[in-house]
């Protein structure tokens, strides 16, 4: 194959690893929106808060049960199968979820969250590494996933707008039924997603596919290790932290909840756009760094402002206004922090691992996982004290500061990895 046709068939894939990553913040962030209409059928204020998050503790506790499979299907059978079995799980996800409306049960819904992060666990999987080995490792592969990251951003950031905007200001007597529109958009981009997969020859990496022998695991690496433990912390704060800001201002009525919580997403596409135009220049650790002392720094503020200055907030696509705490705001601005962690840590941790990276991934993602645990564990603080809850992805973002600093270095470079 020529030069030309290697490049165009490099951009093909790039293309095609960018719609994985918007499905994968779709489908993710359904779960805290759609469960909160579960949890509203739940008369006690704490039961509501804690049953509101259990969709999304199943959707991420399907990372906990598939990462290491993923990684082993990703080695075994390359990425294009990978991607296109996962796309299949998404599909019967979200029909599943769409079933759980007709019938009326919670369980069922339960089921379809699960299949659905079993789906978003799987795309992580494949796109993560395979931006970063197309980017040739290093600040370009950063540079690949923070593109990546800012499509998921777009997508993240519409979907509890669009959930908002067709509930409107009351939970009371909704169901999932009143979002089935939002689950048919879903639907519909998963089939042609499948054939566009179908049809795409999607290159892949030197080594996918093929038999190799492995003389020691992933966790023989300590930076790996420790950034295991990092992806378990950022994703519950990158989750808990809007989730929890919907139950902040419930007051003010759903769907300017719901819009707000859409601004943190879109501030993270913000960040994300950012990081990708430096992504090049400044390293990962350099980034993570500034971006987690200021997002500590923003949540003190917010538990320390709390309700007592009220400033004007855009509430909805027609430009309208309602007013806020300026707690919300600086929560909402924590987006911008938290938008270049995710590639930032993965791109950390997986550097060096050389062969070890497609079972690396799969580890890596069975911790995301934290995006169901964290939340969990803030949302019984929430049910208290929104404000309060906060606690708990400070001290986890300090964790991902001591990561940056001192946990992130390579001393295992002795190990052979090709």
């Amino acid at each position: 194959m020529s030069t030309k046709q290697n490049k165009s068939l490099t951009v093909i894939t790039i293309i095609a690893m960018m719609f994985l990553y918007a499905m994968i913040s779709f489908v993710t962030n359904l779960a805290a929106p759609v469960g909160k209409i579960w949890g509203a059928s739940f008369e006690d204020p704490a039961q509501a808060e804690r049953m509101g998050m259990l969709g999304n503790l199943f959707n991420f506790l399907a990372y906990l049960i598939m990462g290491i499979p993923a990684g082993n299907i990703l080695s075994k059978y390359g990425y294009k199968k990978t991607a296109l079995s996962a796309i299949v799980l998404g599909f019967l996800g979200i029909c599943v979820q769409w079933l759980s409306g007709e019938t009326a049960s919670f369980a069922v819904y339960l089921f379809g969250a699960l299949l659905g992060g079993f789906c978003v666990c799987m795309l992580n999987t494949v796109v993560n590494p395979m931006l970063n080995l197309l980017g040739g490792g290093g600040n370009r592969g950063n540079q690949l996933n923070m593109i990546g990251g800012t499509i998921n951003s777009l997508s993240a950031s519409l979907t509890p707008m669009l959930v908002g905007a067709l509930i409107g200001e009351s939970l009371a007597g909704k169901t999932i039924s009143d979002v089935n529109i939002v689950l048919y958009i879903a639907m519909a981009v998963f089939a042609v997603l499948f054939c566009i997969f179908w049809l795409t020859p999607i290159a892949e990496p030197e080594g996918a596919g093929r038999q190799i022998t492995y003389e020691r695991t992933p966790w023989a690496f300590r930076h790996f290790v420790l950034g295991v433990i990092a992806i378990f912390v950022y994703v519950g704060v990158e989750v808990g932290v809007p989730a929890t800001l919907i139950s902040y201002l419930k007051p003010v009525g759903f769907a300017a909840a719901g819009f707000v919580a859409g601004l943190y997403w879109l501030l993270m596409l913000v960040g994300r756009t950012i990081g990708s135009a430096i992504g090049g220049k400044v390293s990962s650790r350099t980034m993570v760094i500034w971006v987690s002392v200021a997002a500590i720094a923003l949540m003190a503020a917010a538990m320390l402002v709390g309700d007592s200055v009220q400033i004007p907030m855009l509430t909805s696509w027609a430009f309208e206004t309602q007013m806020m705490p300026l707690a919300a705001l600086l929560i909402v601005l924590v987006g911008l922090c938290t938008s270049v962690m995710w590639g930032s840590i993965f791109n950390m941790a997986t550097e060096g691992l050389g062969k070890y990276t497609a079972k690396a991934s799969g580890i890596f993602m069975m911790m995301v996982v934290g995006g169901g645990v964290v939340p969990q564990i803030q949302s019984m603080i929430a049910a208290h004290d929104c404000l309060l809850s906060y606690i708990v992805p400070i001290v986890g973002v300090a964790y991902i500061l001591f990561y940056a600093l001192w946990g992130s270095k390579n001393v295992n470079k002795d190990i052979k990895v090709d």
